[in-house]
């Protein structure tokens, strides 16, 4: 059996409005960073972890789009949605079942989702 160059893969961690407010919340908030620390804990002890980080909320966004050459800048969220992204991961593992078996171990995959994508491989620049 031939061996297989790891591969890397992005968590997009969604958490819902109300799973994101525990964090702050005194009387959840062991709870919710409890169940995290277990999620990354064991994806550390498995040496997968490439990069990882939490966000803060929606509300301190800016989201930038050009337009006919212009910035057009909006502060804050932009839109009431059912999910917003609450962190990532950059994981190395050896193919999708194996990402998609450590997405379904984060705490967010129980209330909202977790989007699995392939990092893309840029390719060398030519000589």
């Amino acid at each position: 059996m031939k061996w297989r160059d790891p591969m890397q893969f992005m968590l997009i961690l969604n958490e819902t409005p109300e799973e994101f407010a525990r964090r702050a919340d005194p009387a959840e908030a062991g709870a919710y960073w409890g169940g995290w620390n277990a999620f990354i804990g064991a994806m550390a002890q498995a040496g997968v972890i490439v990069k990882g980080d939490g966000l803060q909320g929606p509300h301190t966004a800016t989201t930038l789009r050009l337009r006919d050459g212009k910035r057009q800048v909006e502060d804050g969220p932009y839109a009431d949605t059912k999910e917003q992204l609450g962190g990532y991961f950059v994981i190395e593992v050896p193919d999708l079942d194996a990402a998609l078996d450590w997405a379904a171990q984060a705490p967010s995959a129980l209330t909202a989702s977790v989007e699995v994508r392939p990092v893309l491989a840029m390719p060398a620049p030519p000589a």
